[in-house]
């Protein structure tokens, strides 16, 4: 395992940090994945109060000695928020659920448009200078899914001591300027961590038959994973580089690609493959969801991450058997009433009552 110096903080971090957003059901099971990324050197835990369970999960996992071997990280969840007091509440029951006395990074989460303003006008820069001086937290960050204009402006706004991007071989521009984002706050000696390397795993899950040529084809023999890793691993702005695993299985082999780890591995033959890749995605017909379930509950109970996992894989094999499988469930699109409320949401600004509506006509058609 790599370590790196994350900026200021004083922190010497892992480069393969565990997020902890997709745990398994079988909370021993998960409880066994975060001591065995432990055990193995992952000394960076990456959570959030609004990721169903999972700070709990945390917290049991980190008994027995094991909240003393890593960094610990959670988010405030702004969007929650209504007066100032609430934000030392919600750390509050974050502190319980994870059976700490202090995080080592708490993150305002999610500066969306909506949660910028609200941050702004609820003064969240006191309240977590306030939280520091009480010692319930050690170094301040944001996460966020803006615009490179909004990331600038959060970035040179306040004194953080990290920052937290989304950037992918897909999201290069995108979110928060991707690659040029990175840069920028890396120029202010900012550390950044990277969340969704996979795109919550559609990366792998939508693979066309183009870009598994590629890849069989290369001389070198790596999975997609590994390029995605790989590349992010590459740029040396890059601090650390979160994967939310699923299974003891994706761990290991995650263990074993971050065993390799080094900023400048990349040849110019390499680069030129995640280029071919890039360009094969952007030519499908696919739905941008990374299945956060940020979207639910919908009020019509459609199940909108499901709906667009069989759009995709569908608009990828052409399987007919998709369509039946749709067809035959209860919570379908057809539900949808347009009511926006999970638009406001979705850290990829997607257009879900409109991508519902083009979804359901395909399924159905």
């Amino acid at each position: 395992m790599e370590y790196i110096d994350f900026g200021k903080t004083g922190m010497r971090v892992s480069r393969f940090g565990l997020g902890c957003m997709r745990f398994p059901e079988d909370e021993s099971e998960a409880v066994g994945i975060i001591r065995c990324a432990i055990d193995n050197g992952v000394n960076y835990l990456d959570t959030a109060y609004i990721y169903p369970g999972s700070e709990e999960i945390v917290g049991k996992a980190l008994m027995g000695g094991y909240r003393d071997k890593t960094y610990l990280v959670t988010k405030c969840p702004v969007i929650h928020v209504s007066k100032y007091e609430d934000m030392e509440k919600f750390l509050d029951e974050e502190l319980l659920r994870l059976k700490t006395d202090y995080l080592d990074i708490y993150m305002l989460h999610n500066l969306s448009p909506g949660v910028w303003k609200k941050v702004k006008e609820l003064d969240g820069f006191k309240f977590l200078e306030e939280m520091q001086k009480k010692g319930k937290i050690l170094h301040k960050g944001f996460s966020i899914h803006n615009t490179f204009e909004a990331f600038k402006e959060a970035v040179d706004m306040y004194n953080w001591d990290m920052a937290q991007i989304q950037l992918n071989i897909l999201d290069e521009k995108p979110q928060a300027g991707g690659t040029e984002g990175l840069k920028y706050a890396a120029s202010r000696g900012l550390p950044v961590t990277i969340m969704e390397p996979l795109r919550g795993g559609s990366l792998i899950a939508d693979l066309s038959p183009e870009a598994k040529s590629l890849i069989e084809d290369f001389p070198v023999k790596r999975s997609l994973a590994e390029w995605a890793f790989r590349w992010l691993y590459n740029k040396p702005e890059v601090s650390v580089i979160l994967s939310g695993v699923s299974t003891m299985e994706q761990l290991k082999d995650n263990l074993r690609i971050f065993e390799d780890t080094a900023a400048g591995v990349m040849t110019e033959a390499e680069e030129e493959l995640i280029t071919k890749l890039r360009e094969t995605f952007e030519m499908q017909k696919r739905i941008g969801c990374t299945d956060c379930k940020y979207c639910l509950p919908c009020p019509k109970t459609v199940l909108i991450p499901s709906v667009f996992s069989y759009y995709n894989k569908y608009m990828l094999t052409g399987d007919e058997s998709l369509k039946e499988a749709y067809r035959a469930g209860q919570r379908k699109a057809d539900k949808c009433v347009s009511c926006h409320l999970c638009e406001k949401h979705c850290p990829q600004g997607l257009k879900i009552a409109e991508l519902l509506k083009e979804a359901h006509a395909v399924l159905e058609g």
